[in-house]
């Protein structure tokens, strides 16, 4: 693998045309090369970075996150993508957890990173994205030092394009590996499901720091696929964007499409040039995902899913389905099956763990031997993930193994419930968790936020659920709050929730 070689072949074919948007600037393919290899120069020959060396990137999305990916990858570095809502603790046990010897950072008014510093004996340097970088050094500087010469540095398959920190960052940093086959796994996977290529004009609004908002990267350098990069997602700015740039596609998670769908300007806008939209993050509301649809009747809605440990996406719906509730089938190269807690098949329309087996998966975990062995068994990646096969081998999610409460002896699995809480017609989000019970071990607790405008009830929603749910499944309590918390990636945090404590 030679990202270099490829970003060189990719700018030769059309050097001038423009292939990410930034902040109202567009920047062709060989303006982003150039800038890549400057950085690599400057990283190479100043502070004498080597191949496989790890890098933590502590940015929000912008160019210099483009350009760090790009520079690192050509030197055959090993990229430490953090997600820039990490606290100082946060941070200093991942950067310390990978061994990072360089950290590439933006300022941020809580993190001092001179403390950070003396906190990591590895951490060598520190480069910050701003002008006055003293006492360490400045990005801008190091862009302007150096010239674009070419960088192609060959670098085996096996050895490792990103450390994706994803949970654990202050108790035990959970590393998910990713090598670099497998870097082009994402794009190869979208080619595949979508036919994403140099037609395409995609919108990104999720955090490159996490495999979502990177996907747009990879298939950008892979396929070509023009990009609109956002800082953030601002949903109304979502929107116009889309109208702006002719967006044809974009993949967002849920809570981003309840998000949209409240906008009063939604049916004011042109979205006339989307051609299909994809919701990864299963499992959501069916009701919910069809009602976007209805305000872009031309283009095509898919469901997927997949994981970092699978290098997403995994499992796609076919373009033109109807069967929203599933998310789809896997792409030809990866086994998918449902097994019991004894590690053996199911049989169709039962549910058990989701197993995945492909080149596509995760070598493992860094430095955690007995987390990896745990969940990579014979060969079979346990996604924690429950779901079902139908007839058709087409995949459902029932939701993660730790959503599944047991209410008296019977199971009952918690995204079930808040599909049926999110098709009350006065319900923006909910997210439902298992709280302890003296006469039942544990019952569903409830947290609701109602749409604008509207007043909700607990006996309201209480018997919207008697009509739809058997009565063990129905929430013993609710709870009505304005927000509901987010992870980065924007879906609903549980385990907030569930840290909370809460009791009844």
């Amino acid at each position: 693998m030679n990202i270099g070689a490829l970003l060189i072949s990719q700018a030769n074919q059309k050097p001038s045309e423009p292939s990410l948007f930034f902040n109202n600037k567009a920047l062709s393919f060989k303006e982003l090369m150039d800038s890549a290899f400057r950085l690599a120069n400057a990283l190479s020959k100043e502070l004498g970075l080597k191949r496989q060396d790890r890098v933590a990137v502590y940015l929000p999305n912008s160019i210099e996150y483009v350009y760090s990916y790009l520079a690192l990858w050509s030197l055959g570095a090993t990229v430490v993508p953090l997600d820039f809502m990490l606290t100082e603790e946060e941070l200093v046990s991942c950067v310390s957890h990978s061994q990072a010897r360089l950290l590439i950072a933006k300022p941020k008014h809580n993190i001092p990173f001179a403390s950070i510093k003396e906190k990591c004996p590895g951490l060598e340097r520190i480069v910050l994205c701003c002008e006055e970088a003293s006492p360490f050094l400045s990005f801008q500087g190091l862009l302007q030092r150096n010239d674009s010469s070419p960088v192609s540095i060959e670098v085996s398959d096996k050895e490792y394009a990103i450390i994706f920190y994803t949970s654990g960052t202050t108790g035990k940093p959970k590393g998910v590996l990713v090598n670099y086959l497998q870097l082009s796994a994402p794009a190869k996977a979208m080619q595949y499901f979508v036919d994403l290529g140099e037609k395409d004009m995609a919108l990104c609004a999720l955090p490159l720091s996490h495999l979502g908002g990177l996907v747009y990267l990879q298939s950008l350098i892979y396929l070509r696929a023009s990009t609109v990069l956002l800082d953030r997602f601002i949903p109304f700015e979502f929107l116009k964007n889309v109208q702006r740039y002719k967006v044809t596609c974009f993949w967002i998670v849920p809570s981003m499409y309840y998000a949209l769908l409240q906008l009063k300007e939604f049916e004011n806008l042109d979205l006339s040039s989307l051609q299909w939209v994809v919701c990864f993050g299963a499992p959501s509301s069916p009701e919910q995902l069809r009602k976007f649809h209805r305000y872009c009747p031309q283009a095509d809605f898919i469901h997927g899913w997949g994981m970092t440990e699978t290098n997403a996406p995994t499992v796609v719906i076919p373009k033109g389905s109807k069967k929203i509730e599933s998310i789809g089938r896997p792409a030809p190269w990866i086994e998918v099956d449902v097994f019991d807690n004894e590690d053996r098949r199911v049989p169709k329309g039962e549910i058990g763990e989701i197993v995945v087996k492909s080149w596509v998966v995760t070598d493992g975990y860094y430095k955690d031997p007995e987390l990896t062995a745990l969940t990579m068994r014979n060969g079979w990646f346990h996604t924690g993930d429950l779901g079902r096969f139908d007839e058709e081998g087409f995949l459902y999610i029932a939701g993660r193994k730790k959503e599944m409460i047991k209410v008296g002896g019977e199971i009952v699995f918690e995204p079930e419930i808040e599909q049926v809480l999110l098709s009350h017609p006065a319900v923006r989000e909910a997210a439902v968790i298992g709280i302890k019970d003296t006469l039942r071990g544990e019952v569903p607790k409830a947290f609701t936020v109602a749409k604008e405008g509207v007043s909700l009830g607990a006996e309201d929603l209480r018997y919207f659920c008697r009509e739809r749910l058997a009565h063990y499944k129905i929430p013993h309590f609710f709870e009505f709050r304005d927000s509901l918390p987010k992870t980065r990636s924007g879906k609903i945090d549980k385990e907030a929730l569930r840290k909370e404590g809460c009791t009844g």
